[in-house]
């Protein structure tokens, strides 16, 4: 798996958009030095957007939970000359209540470094590219936040984004829907996502083979199927620094680890 990380890419087909998905990435200064050669490699590419599932930092010693961490992640990112579009990973808010720290009030942060726009769960985007709709959702990891009073109501703004993007991808090729959890990740008794499996349940009965997950979190690339009529990708994580190119092109979505 690791060496098939370092195959050259081949050119992207005639006709074919492309995109770039990476997530989990820096957690040390060694990783920030081969994100910025990442970079470079990406620049370099006729890419569409760029996107990152999130975790830009390491929980531990609240690394990611700091202001100065996150706006040196976003200089960083400021390199990239694609379109760029980034979750937020629960290193950088939602796990920040294990130091002792709000993370509401890292959350605010988050949204205030990285957010266009003011408004409430500024982090949910959609757009449409290559026939498909594409909508970007803050869903964490460590089971979603479950035990905090703001999964709730930040829940109910997730599924009424995925509703409204899910009827507009019924008249198009397919649905992509991006977020940072692994929600297939350790059942527990209590889960965190167990809502949005019967929602990607559904959407995948009705679409089959038009839906796919794409999302970060446990560090291992997959592009797999864990629910019938959906297709699953991961991006890789800490400690490899890599990335996925995917292409839309003759109605099919490719994926490939990057060089």
């Amino acid at each position: 798996m690791l060496l098939a990380g370092c195959a050259p890419l081949a050119p992207i087909p005639p006709g074919a958009l492309a995109f770039g998905v990476l997530g989990d990435v820096p957690y040390s200064a060694a990783e920030v030095e081969k994100l910025d050669r990442l970079i470079d490699e990406m620049n370099a590419q006729a890419l569409e957007f760029v996107l990152h599932v999130g975790d830009i930092g390491h929980s531990t010693l609240a690394q990611a939970c700091s202001d100065e961490w996150l706006e040196k992640r976003k200089a960083q990112f400021a390199r990239i000359r694609h379109r760029f579009i980034l979750l937020p990973g629960d290193n950088e808010w939602s796990d920040c209540a294990r130091h002792g720290i709000d993370p509401m009030a890292r959350l605010r942060k988050w949204r205030e470094l990285f957010c266009d726009t003011p408004r409430e769960y500024c982090e949910h985007a959609r757009w449409e590219a290559g026939g498909r709709v594409f909508v970007a959702l803050n869903v964490p990891g460590s089971n979603n936040n479950l035990r905090h009073p703001e999964h709730a109501p930040r829940m109910a703004a997730v599924f009424a984004e995925l509703d409204a993007a899910a009827k507009l991808a019924e008249e198009r090729e397919g649905l992509v829907i991006l977020l940072h959890a692994n929600p297939f990740f350790f059942p527990r008794l209590r889960d965190g996502y167990g809502e949005l499996k019967d929602r990607l349940r559904s959407l995948s009965a009705r679409m089959p083979g038009r839906v796919m997950l794409i999302h970060g979190d446990t560090h291992i690339y997959r592009d797999d199927e864990p629910l019938p009529g959906l297709r699953r990708v991961e991006a890789w994580g800490s400690p490899f620094v890599g990335w996925l190119r995917a292409s839309i092109g003759s109605g099919a979505l490719r994926v490939e680890p990057g060089p």
